[in-house]
């Protein structure tokens, strides 16, 4: 189930509108109290969240969602917020697109069919190898594939889904340089709706949870990043 967290109705009703169109099922919401509710009681596969919303805004409803519910739901942020700021704070926060208004619906249908054929693709793969993934240890770095718990000289880091997959990605091939581009296909697919900028703003708010360790992830100007693993 979609569920549209817009205060605007006729914004609401447009959205799901052409959701609607495509076969899938939403439901709307007109505040940030009745989305924290909604998140909880309702199995929501993606929230299309705006962030000027009554109540609770838009980003502390982003915020209690990944660290204080910790729940990976899908998260798009749909605002007439268009500034680099409210982007990367969105981002950071662990929102998983974000579409700026006046958006297209052709667009936003697009992204929301991306997120879903990924999280299908993602389940089937975490069943198939689940119980066959033993643990990822890379010095200090321990990454459980199991319980998705990641810890670092024993500290545990509270990650969100991406942040997971992202450090697992890198930590998996120490001295390897990724790309944008291939941190976003390996992790995504191709056809998945990320900028690269936002790759810069995931790797920025891993580094600053990993604090001192941070500097594992190096930046390889004009390329893109590698996990140094530091020496004993």
């Amino acid at each position: 189930m979609i569920l549209v967290v817009e205060d605007d109705y006729d914004i609401s009703e447009l959205i799901c509108h052409h959701l609607n169109k495509e076969g899938l099922e939403t439901l709307a919401v007109y505040d940030g109290q009745q989305a924290l509710e909604k998140v909880r009681s309702e199995q929501v596969e993606i929230m299309l969240l705006d962030l000027n919303l009554p109540k609770i805004g838009g980003l502390e409803v982003l915020k209690t969602i990944r660290y204080s519910y910790q729940m990976d739901t899908r998260i798009i942020i749909v605002s007439a917020r268009t500034e680099e700021s409210d982007i990367i704070t969105g981002l950071e926060l662990g929102a998983d697109n974000y579409l700026p208004k006046p958006f297209s619906p052709k667009v936003l249908v697009a992204n929301v069919k991306a997120l879903l054929r990924r999280s299908g693709e993602e389940e089937k793969e975490s069943a198939r190898d689940k119980g066959d993934t033993p643990p990822l240890v890379v010095g200090a770095l321990h990454i459980d594939f199991l319980t998705y718990k990641v810890t670092y000289d024993n500290s545990p880091l509270t990650l969100t889904a991406t942040e997971f997959s992202l450090l697992a990605l890198l930590a998996a091939s120490p001295g390897r340089v990724f790309t944008r581009n291939q941190i976003i296909t390996s992790m995504r697919g191709e056809d998945y709706p990320v900028t690269q900028r936002s790759i810069d703003v995931q790797i920025a708010s891993l580094r600053r949870k990993l604090g001192e360790a941070g500097t594992l992830i190096e930046t390889v100007w004009g390329i893109g990043y590698s996990f140094q693993e530091k020496e004993s």
